[in-house]
């Protein structure tokens, strides 16, 4: 039975917001590191937001989230870029667009998908 507590969902989110953040400042670590844990964060948020929904669907959630953030980077009007270089906009609205970052966050949800499973034990 999968876990069905936010409060789960919650304690993950923040694990993975600290693991993120704390990615950054060591060098050793690769930046693709922080954009699988971002998806990770996401499919996270999809759980405690919806709770309720089976796995497939927050899934699909997850990745069409993670994609249109990634996407939205092609857009270059001065508004967006000036939220950018701010810390949330660049944590949450990245910069420029990158297709290795698709597969970061594909392989972001597959660890979601597989935190889940592990949980059901």
């Amino acid at each position: 039975m999968m876990p069905k507590s936010r409060a789960t969902y919650l304690i993950l989110i923040i694990i993975t917001i600290i693991t993120g953040l704390l990615s950054r400042h060591f060098t050793f670590i690769p930046l693709f590191i922080g954009d699988i844990l971002w998806a990770l964060m996401v499919y996270f948020i999809m759980r405690f937001l919806f709770i309720t929904r089976p796995v497939k669907f927050i899934v699909i959630v997850s990745l069409l989230f993670c994609y249109a953030i990634e996407f939205s980077q092609l857009y270059q009007a001065p508004w967006i870029n000036d939220l950018r270089h701010t810390l949330f906009g660049h944590l949450v609205l990245g910069e420029g667009f990158l297709w290795n970052d698709l597969l970061c966050y594909t392989i972001g949800v597959g660890i979601g998908i597989w935190v889940n499973t592990r949980l059901r034990r």
